[in-house]
Protein backbone atom coordinates (compact mmCIF):
# COMPACT_ATOMS: atom_id res chain seq x y z
CA UNK A 1 0.00 0.00 0.00
CA UNK A 2 1.33 3.43 -0.92
CA UNK A 3 1.50 6.25 1.61
CA UNK A 4 -0.24 9.60 1.05
CA UNK A 5 3.19 11.17 0.42
CA UNK A 6 3.85 8.66 -2.35
CA UNK A 7 0.39 9.10 -3.85
CA UNK A 8 0.84 12.87 -3.98
CA UNK A 9 4.44 12.53 -5.18
CA UNK A 10 5.32 14.87 -2.30
CA UNK A 11 8.92 15.57 -1.36
CA UNK A 12 8.80 17.49 1.94
CA UNK A 13 11.84 18.83 3.71
CA UNK A 14 13.35 16.50 6.32
CA UNK A 15 11.31 15.64 9.39
CA UNK A 16 12.04 17.12 12.80
CA UNK A 17 11.29 16.17 16.39
CA UNK A 18 8.69 17.58 18.77
CA UNK A 19 7.56 16.12 22.06
CA UNK A 20 4.19 15.01 23.40
CA UNK A 21 4.33 14.74 27.19
CA UNK A 22 8.07 14.14 26.87
CA UNK A 23 7.75 11.46 24.17
CA UNK A 24 9.52 12.18 20.87
CA UNK A 25 7.23 12.56 17.86
CA UNK A 26 8.42 13.02 14.28
CA UNK A 27 6.79 15.84 12.32
CA UNK A 28 7.05 17.08 8.77
CA UNK A 29 7.34 20.73 7.76
CA UNK A 30 3.89 22.27 7.44
CA UNK A 31 2.15 19.70 9.63
CA UNK A 32 -0.21 20.82 12.35
CA UNK A 33 -0.07 19.39 15.84
CA UNK A 34 -3.09 17.19 15.06
CA UNK A 35 -1.60 15.84 11.82
CA UNK A 36 1.68 14.90 13.51
CA UNK A 37 -0.09 13.26 16.44
CA UNK A 38 -2.36 11.26 14.13
CA UNK A 39 0.67 10.18 12.10
CA UNK A 40 2.23 8.93 15.35
CA UNK A 41 -0.91 6.94 16.18
CA UNK A 42 -2.17 9.34 18.87
CA UNK A 43 -5.90 10.00 18.50
CA UNK A 44 -6.76 11.56 21.87
CA UNK A 45 -4.84 14.27 23.72
CA UNK A 46 -7.37 16.07 25.88
CA UNK A 47 -9.90 15.05 28.49
CA UNK A 48 -13.10 16.89 29.32
CA UNK A 49 -13.76 18.70 32.57
CA UNK A 50 -15.67 16.70 35.13
CA UNK A 51 -16.05 13.33 33.45
CA UNK A 52 -12.56 13.15 31.92
CA UNK A 53 -13.72 11.84 28.55
CA UNK A 54 -11.03 11.60 25.85
CA UNK A 55 -11.00 14.09 22.99
CA UNK A 56 -8.96 14.63 19.83
CA UNK A 57 -9.86 16.02 16.41
CA UNK A 58 -13.59 16.41 15.76
CA UNK A 59 -14.11 19.03 13.04
CA UNK A 60 -10.50 19.41 11.90
CA UNK A 61 -11.02 23.01 10.71
CA UNK A 62 -10.84 25.07 13.89
CA UNK A 63 -14.57 25.50 14.51
CA UNK A 64 -14.95 23.27 17.56
CA UNK A 65 -12.66 23.07 20.57
CA UNK A 66 -12.31 19.31 21.02
CA UNK A 67 -8.66 19.22 19.95
CA UNK A 68 -7.31 21.64 22.57
CA UNK A 69 -3.73 21.02 23.61
CA UNK A 70 -0.96 22.90 25.40
CA UNK A 71 1.89 23.95 23.08
CA UNK A 72 5.05 25.49 24.52
CA UNK A 73 3.23 26.21 27.82
CA UNK A 74 0.32 27.93 26.05
CA UNK A 75 -2.94 26.11 26.93
CA UNK A 76 -6.04 25.89 24.77
CA UNK A 77 -4.34 25.75 21.38
CA UNK A 78 -6.42 24.09 18.67
CA UNK A 79 -4.25 21.22 17.46
CA UNK A 80 -5.84 21.26 14.01
CA UNK A 81 -4.66 24.84 13.41
CA UNK A 82 -1.25 25.13 15.10
CA UNK A 83 1.69 24.47 12.77
CA UNK A 84 4.64 22.69 14.34
CA UNK A 85 8.22 23.89 14.56
CA UNK A 86 11.32 21.91 15.54
CA UNK A 87 11.52 21.43 19.30
CA UNK A 88 7.91 22.31 20.10
CA UNK A 89 6.70 20.83 23.39
CA UNK A 90 3.11 19.57 23.30
CA UNK A 91 1.26 18.50 26.43
CA UNK A 92 -2.03 16.72 26.76
CA UNK A 93 -4.63 18.90 28.41
CA UNK A 94 -7.22 18.27 31.09
CA UNK A 95 -10.32 20.47 30.98
CA UNK A 96 -9.47 24.12 30.49
CA UNK A 97 -5.71 23.65 30.78
CA UNK A 98 -5.47 26.16 33.62
CA UNK A 99 -5.33 23.71 36.53
CA UNK A 100 -8.05 23.00 39.07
Amino acid sequence: MRSPLELADAHPDPSFTVTLDGRDIEALPGQTVAAALWSAGVTSWRSTRGEGRPRGVFCGIGVCFDCLVTVNNRPNQRACLVPLHPGDAIRTQEGTGHGA
